[in-house]
């Protein structure tokens, strides 16, 4: 008796032990390999003989796909479809159904024969398919404001069940009231798949606010829900207002390019517009903006700009023009003598307060005024005046000349040699020249004071004259200048002291003498 036989007498044998237990259900992928438990992968019973896998055709019959004995390791397929290709038997005795389609939503049964009992497990198998990611089609390349107008398809491709599609704006749902919005949807299988295309189309009535919003198309199913890529669609609205703007960063300033914008709050913008510039009209293609150059003071007042098309809709902006004028006297170098008078005038025409202040060779001053010129009055002046962000200033530099005089003529000893020193006040600085022949120890010029020291070994004693002079005149001082050897000599030849009486009377001599007027010193 061949294997085939012995099979059929036993299911004829066991037919009256028969069992069929309750409907399972699984759930597979599209195109994947969808798992069939036998008895929920339960153990089989003892005394196995063998496995059978049956499928429900399409008009209710029933149909082998494969049976394994138990004391075989492979199974015989027995399929004639093209489940033929596509099943297998898993170790735990489950089914395996490679590539799964819709065509395999149907009813398979596990059939176990055992040695006392015939068991049968039916599982109902559902196929499931994510649609592609909705994509939004036929989109529109604008929108105007009030005018209702489809903005696009939104399309959900394959699935199984067909996909739920939802029209949202900044992520928030659109739902449909039959006016501004209204959404058209349908769904299409592919009868050689049985995938579902569902189709929405949806159509809007867009406002100015819509400018900045984000349409998409949301897809909803059982695998996961998926967004489609947002959209922005242009808005076209005409212009109602506008808007005269001066691009200035800061005041505006007498001489600066002054650039007016009209910005018209229309889409698309308008390209043509009328500037009145103070009651003259001046028209404008293909650009919002006009320059003033070199703006002066005369220029300040209202400004205007309007559409080119439509004047009645325009803006305007009144413009102030910064300023600030100063002028001083005098300026650049002056000359003056010592002792001369000086006046200084300052003058300014500024748009606004301004704050005056005065420096003397960088260091902060009274506002100048001479009336009897001296050397300490000789410097820079600047004046600077400022008022908002303008700031002007002048300058002069005051020279005070004068004759030189000798203001000091002094000589201090030192161990071999004596010093004299010559001071005197003049400006352009004045020259030193000494009625004796001296070894030059120090020469200094500032502030008009000019200073000369030499130094001198006389052997006997000396008038020493000096003279200063510059190309304005001349001065000149003498001096007495005993002889070193000679104080030396008096110096050695001194005695112990003199009495006490006598130094008393020669003190009270020196102090009753009185130097008769001469500008000759003496030193002893």
């Amino acid at each position: 008796m061949d294997s085939s036989t012995f099979l059929l007498l036993a299911v004829a044998v066991l037919g009256m032990l028969w069992q069929a237990q309750g409907l399972g259900t699984v759930s597979g992928l599209y195109g994947e390999t969808v798992v069939v438990p036998c008895n929920e992968g339960a153990p089989p019973p003892e005394g196995l003989m063998f496995i059978k896998w049956k499928y429900e055709r399409d008009d209710g019959t029933s149909g082998d796909l494969l049976v394994k004995q138990a004391h075989k390791q492979e199974a015989t397929v027995q399929a004639e479809s093209d489940y033929a290709e596509r099943v297998a038997i898993a170790a735990n005795s489950s089914l395996l159904i490679s590539g799964a389609s819709l065509a395999d939503r149907r009813v398979f049964t596990c059939m176990m024969v055992s040695t006392s009992n015939l068991l049968e497990y039916p599982v109902t198998v559902e196929i499931y398919k994510r649609p592609s990611a909705p994509e939004i089609i036929d989109k529109a390349k604008m929108l105007d404001r009030g005018k209702a107008a489809v903005i696009g398809t939104c399309v959900g491709k394959d699935a199984h069940p067909a996909a739920e599609l939802t029209w949202t704006r900044n992520g928030k749902p659109l739902i449909a009231d039959g006016k501004a919005v209204v959404i058209s949807s349908s769904v299409k299988m592919e009868p050689a798949t049985r995938l579902s295309t569902t189709f929405s189309t949806l159509q809007y009535t867009a406002t100015k606010q819509d400018a900045d919003a984000a349409f998409a198309c949301s897809a909803a199913h059982p695998l996961g829900a998926q967004v489609s890529a947002p959209e922005m669609f242009p808005i076209h609205y005409p212009t109602e207002n506008l808007s005269l703007q001066v691009l200035s960063m800061g005041p505006i300033v007498e001489g600066e390019n002054v650039t007016l914008k009209c910005q018209a709050d229309g889409n698309p913008p308008p390209v043509s517009f009328n500037f009145h510039l103070k009651g003259v009209q001046v028209p404008v293609v293909g650009s919002n903006t006009y320059t003033l150059a070199a703006i002066t003071r005369d220029a300040a007042g209202e400004y205007k700009c309007s559409l080119a098309d439509n004047a009645s809709i325009e803006d305007a902006h009144a413009i102030e023009v910064n300023y600030l004028d100063l002028s001083l006297s005098p300026t650049g170098k002056v000359l003056k003598k010592i002792g001369d008078k000086l006046n200084v005038t300052m003058e300014k025409n500024t748009s606004g307060h301004a704050k005056v202040s005065w420096t003397k060779d960088g260091k902060a001053a009274k506002a100048p005024a001479f009336e009897r010129l001296t050397y300490a009055d000789a410097g820079v002046y600047v004046c600077e005046v400022a008022t908002g962000t303008l700031k002007r200033s002048l300058n002069f530099q005051l020279v005070v000349e004068g004759v030189p005089e000798i203001t000091s003529l002094t000589k201090q000893r030192a161990d071999s040699h004596k010093v004299l020193t010559c001071e005197a006040l003049g400006v352009p600085e004045p020259s030193f020249q000494w009625s004796v022949n001296g070894t030059e120890v120090e020469s200094s010029y500032a502030n008009a004071k000019a200073t000369h020291r030499i130094r001198v070994e006389p052997a006997a004693n000396l008038t020493v004259t000096c003279s200063v002079s510059n190309k304005l005149g001349e001065d000149a001082r003498t001096i007495t200048v005993s002889s070193l050897i000679k104080e030396k000599t008096q110096e050695k030849g001194k005695g112990p002291g003199i009495p006490t009486r006598r130094r008393s009377a020669r003190l009270r001599r020196a102090r009753s003498w009185k130097r008769p007027p001469t500008t000759t010193a003496t030193l002893r």
